[in-house]
């Protein structure tokens, strides 16, 4: 297994004893560099990230699975709208 450093070389990865020491330097960072990750025991444990960050994955997460669930949630499910075409047969051409 790949370390987080080997897959996202520029975020800081902090040890856990370190990261509860300078924890105001960890949350500074989170907020201007992006998710800081926390190891304990040399094994990726918890990722800090800015509190918008963490709204829109969870956000995302709550996105429905399918096109169909999509358009079972939609406001727009009892508006009435009319999405009948007219049936398009073609036309001639010379060839």
């Amino acid at each position: 297994m790949k370390k987080p450093s080997q897959i996202r070389p520029q975020v800081r990865t902090w040890q856990l004893q370190t990261a509860k020491a300078q924890f105001s330097e960890v949350f500074r960072r989170a907020r201007s560099e992006g998710p800081q990750y926390v190891t304990k025991a040399g094994k990726e444990a918890v990722v800090i990230v800015p509190a918008e960050e963490f709204d829109a994955l969870v956000a995302r997460r709550r996105q429905p699975k399918s096109l169909i669930e999509f358009f079972r949630r939609s406001p727009l499910v009892n508006a009435g709208l009319d999405f009948e075409r007219e049936p398009d047969y073609g036309r001639d051409i010379e060839l």
